[in-house]
Order: C-alpha cells, then sequence, then structure tokens
C-alpha cells in the first residue's frame, strides 16, 4: 500500500482533532481529540517505520520496525497515564462546579 494514503489519514486525523480542541467546550471531548491526535501521530511513526525498513531493493531493516513500535508502545503508555490524570482533574472540577464546560475553569482562580 501506498504511503500517501497513510499520510492523508493520519493528516484527516489530526486535523479533526484539532478541530475539536479549538471548538469544543466540553473537557471530555477535548481529552479525546487530543488522544485522536496522539493516535494520527502514532499512525505517521508506524507508516515511516513500515516504508524506511523496506530500504533498498527490498533489503529490510528489522531494527528500525521494532524501534518505531517501542516508541508508539511509549506514546500510548504516556497517553494512557494522560487519560488518568485528565479524568482525574475533571472529576475534581465536576465535583466543585457541576459541569465539565471548561470556562468556569475561570471561576477556580478565584
Amino acid at each position: 500500500m501506498n504511503i500517501s494514503w497513510y499520510i492523508t489519514l493520519a493528516v484527516a486525523l489530526f486535523c479533526t482533532g484539532i478541530i475539536g480542541v479549538l471548538t469544543r467546550r466540553n473537557a471530555i471531548i477535548i481529552f479525546m481529540c487530543i488522544e485522536l491526535m496522539l493516535n494520527s501521530v502514532n499512525l505517521l511513526l508506524v507508516a515511516f517505520s513500515k516504508m524506511h525498513a523496506a530500504g533498498p531493493v527490498g533489503v529490510t531493516n528489522p531494527t528500525a520496525v521494532s524501534d518505531a513500535q517501542i516508541f508508539v508502545f511509549f506514546i500510548m503508555v504516556v497517553a494512557a497515564a494522560e487519560v488518568s490524570v485528565g479524568l482525574a482533574i475533571i472529576v475534581m472540577m465536576y465535583r466543585n462546579v457541576h459541569s465539565v464546560d471548561i470556562n468556569f475553569l475561570n471561576r477556580l482562580k478565584n
């Protein structure tokens, strides 16, 4: 499969995530859009490593594929930690303000 399909899909996912972050006010949807952007980066990383592993004249480089998969694994672990901390913050915000609208965060300054 051609690499341009992967790039097109990853760019579409990333742009969808950016639009969601910039236009939505619900904190849970914003976190979902951030995860969508992280997954699009993971898709590009794996696609480029697969393309790079082919090498010249069909010579494969297995370490390039495994290195990219390790980086994707670490990105997924960091994303899971980010979601757990973010959801804890959202739960505490909901307990204080009774809403998950991010515009209410200005009230927490006082």
